[in-house]
């Protein structure tokens, strides 16, 4: 009864240890991931607005590009028209001013200046194209005054500049810029009385100004950008960006649902920050941030939403070790707690421990030395019965084993003369036949049966005949190898197995060994006993695929040499004949 009070004692001191170690290491893990997540969020809100005013200062600087040439001496002049050889310098002049900062600004690919008396017709134009930068010129200077970059810019006033919508750019004859995220700059051409005379315009490549603000951002940060519909217009997968541009639908809103607050209602001028999660399985979590472009002092068509995100898997990596670290100490809290359980359970319930140990020992039959049978109490008691009930079935074990034994060796041999019976030699003909066949070898098998075998039975009686069987079968055992197998298989029948012949004549050598070994006299008690034999010869492959056909082809000829007149050895499918 103590024993079992201490072990539950034991147990209960050991759950206690692990529930305590296992409650403070889960509850520092947790916090740890808390703190961790916390941390990345502020990481990215901080990230997000430096993106986001490098942004602003990006469309600055380009503003302050277009308003530069807007005011350049020579845009007005051209556009005026005074002096024809005037107009001509100042074009070249421009067109150079032009190609000089396209080869500043990678992100450009495209600055015009548009005359406002013909239509917004193109008067200087410099591409970027796939090979560098062109000047176009002639016939393929185009009218865009229907464009809002032009008729919008027209509107202003000196100082101010006018920003697109982020679109794709389809208008023909773009070069490098056709087909790609573009946002157009522009701004008025004045006269000296304010008299808007043209506009110039600076395509910004979307992808190339968003490209250098995420050349600086670890890999594992992604970039997001929308307008004020929160319609993408950039994501980390292509396929999402400007889809309403090919009549699809891919909102910002959708994928990071904290997002709509910043849609539905946007900052008036301070910067408004939202921190949110991705919809998804917990193994695609990104954890992200996302800012608004506040208003500035361009006239913009629409804000701009732009968000990073990082993978929340990644964000929690770094508690990874920390993790390992609580395991370790709950680990060894734990073990400290088991054992000092098993040291108080052994302490107290030792003699019932040694007990179950030899109990546990004791297989098939085994005794085990173990058992505490020398002391003099309840458990002595019972020790000294367990060691008693060993001795009993060791000895069942033991008489088990011997009949098992005898059962194996009736099932598989003969029980008069010890040679394996028909039930074992088909299953080793089987076993050699496949063999032979996958080695391409090859294999006989004898059939033999005795004659006059019937008439020493009829005449001296079956002790005899027994006494016969078993010389014959002895005889049989000493003349083919160990690896060939001898069976009975019928009263006067024997079966032989001649396994990798590599000769078909040493087959006939072994027939005729049997043959005359088994005319030899048997001596029984004072008398002398002859019988004969008849051999039929089958072999693999030529007489047959299987070990029943082969049986049946080797039955056959040992029939025709019985029916020969004895004493003969025939081969299958083959007429009786005498072998010299």
């Amino acid at each position: 009864m103590k024993g079992g009070i201490s072990w539950r004692l034991g147990l209960a001191l050991a759950l206690s240890g692990v529930l305590a170690a296992g409650l403070t290491g889960y509850y520092a893990y947790s916090a740890s991931r808390q703190l961790l997540v916390s941390a990345a969020e502020q990481r990215l809100v901080t990230a997000t607005r430096v993106l986001v005013r490098q942004l602003a200062v990006g469309l600055d600087g380009t503003a302050r590009d277009v308003l530069m040439v807007a005011g350049h001496p020579g845009a007005g002049r051209m556009l005026l028209r005074t002096d024809p050889e005037l107009v001509a310098r100042n074009e070249t002049t421009l067109a150079q001013l032009f190609r000089q900062m396209l080869e500043t600004h990678p992100e450009y690919f495209q600055m015009r200046l548009m005359d406002a008396a013909n239509h917004g017709l193109e008067r200087v134009r410099v591409d970027r194209d796939d090979i560098g930068v062109t000047r176009v010129q002639g016939e393929d200077l185009q009218e865009k005054g229907h464009y809002p970059y032009v008729y919008e810019a027209l509107r202003l006033g000196a100082g101010q500049v006018y920003v697109s919508r982020a679109v794709i750019n389809h208008e023909v004859g773009a070069h490098a810029g056709h087909g790609k995220p573009a946002l157009e700059v522009s701004a008025p051409v004045l006269d000296p009385h304010g008299v808007a005379l043209g506009v110039i315009v600076i395509n910004v490549d979307l992808n190339g100004l968003f490209g250098q603000l995420a050349a600086d951002l670890p890999p594992s940060l992604q970039l997001y950008l929308s307008n004020a519909q929160g319609e993408y217009l950039v994501h980390p997968d292509r396929s999402k960006t400007f889809a309403f541009d090919r009549g699809q639908s891919s909102l910002v809103q959708d994928e990071f649902p904290g997002v709509r607050e910043l849609l539905v209602n946007p900052p008036a001028q301070d910067e408004q920050t939202v921190v949110t999660r991705s919809e998804g399985s917990d193994a695609s979590v990104q954890v992200a941030a996302f800012v608004r472009q506040p208003a500035t002092a361009l006239k913009a068509e629409e804000d701009f939403v732009l968000g990073l995100s990082q993978p929340l898997s990644e964000v929690l990596s770094e508690s990874d070790s920390l993790g390992r670290m609580v395991l370790r100490i709950v680990a060894a809290f734990s073990a400290m707690a088991v054992l000092l359980a098993a040291l108080l359970a052994r302490a107290l319930t030792r003699p019932l421990a040694q007990i179950v140990r030899a109990v546990e020992g004791f297989v098939g039959g085994l005794r085990s030395d173990e058992l505490p049978t020398d002391r003099r109490d309840e458990i002595g008691m019972l020790a000294r019965s367990i060691e008693h009930m060993q001795l009993q079935i060791s000895g069942q074990f033991a008489k088990l084993a011997q009949k098992q034994h005898e059962l194996d060796h009736l099932a598989s041999h003969d029980s008069l003369t010890g040679l394996q019976n028909r039930r074992f030699f088909m299953d080793r003909l089987d076993h050699a036949l496949a063999h032979a066949r996958r080695d391409q070898g090859r294999l006989a098998m004898l059939f033999v049966d005795l004659d006059g075998f019937k008439e020493i039975n009829d005449s001296v009686g079956h002790a005899a005949g027994d006494a016969v069987l078993k010389a014959l079968a002895l005889r049989l055992r000493h003349l083919v190898r160990e690896s060939d197998t001898v069976a009975r298989i019928g009263g006067d029948e024997f079966v032989i197995l001649i396994d990798q012949v590599s000769d078909p004549e040493d087959v006939d050598v072994v027939a005729r060994k049997i043959r005359d070994a088994l005319a030899e006299p048997v001596q029984w008690e004072g008398r002398e006993l002859r019988v004969g034999a008849s051999v039929g010869v089958g072999r693999f492959p030529e007489h047959g695929q299987d070990a029943e056909t082969l049986m049946v082809a080797a039955d056959q000829a040992m029939y025709r040499a019985k029916s020969g007149g004895g004493g003969l050895i025939c081969h299958a499918e083959a007429p009786p004949r005498r072998l010299p």
